[in-house]
């Protein structure tokens, strides 16, 4: 793998610290990130996953004031979370561009 242009970082490092904080690292690297695709793939994908994500917690805190219905969502959406997470570094820093069913062909389209 060659050095990203933007970072100075491998691309399968890169790539995996997009997903470490989130959209908001997504986000940064995004930013940096102009000419590498495999960075900027999984910069996107980050952004459109967990903003998703993170909307879905604000509507789960909102369910919240239905008794038990908000919180059962809220820890299945928490744990799918953390697994999805995991999963995505994992793929990234493998250097493999693994697209989500929808979120990640969203990602590729919005990435060029």
């Amino acid at each position: 793998m060659s050095q990203s242009s933007g970072t100075s970082l491998q691309p399968n490092v890169a790539g995996l610290l997009c997903y470490v904080f989130w959209w908001i690292t997504g986000l940064i690297f995004y930013l940096i990130e102009k000419d590498d695709d495999f960075v900027r793939f999984h910069a996107m994908q980050s952004i459109v996953t967990f903003g998703a994500i993170t909307i879905l917690s604000i509507v789960c805190g909102i369910l919240f004031l239905v008794p038990f219905l908000g919180w059962i969502l809220g820890m299945l959406l928490w744990i799918g979370s953390i697994i999805l997470w995991v999963f995505l570094m994992v793929k990234a820093y493998q250097g493999e561009k693994f697209k989500l069913p929808l979120l990640g062909d969203l990602a590729e389209k919005w990435s060029k």
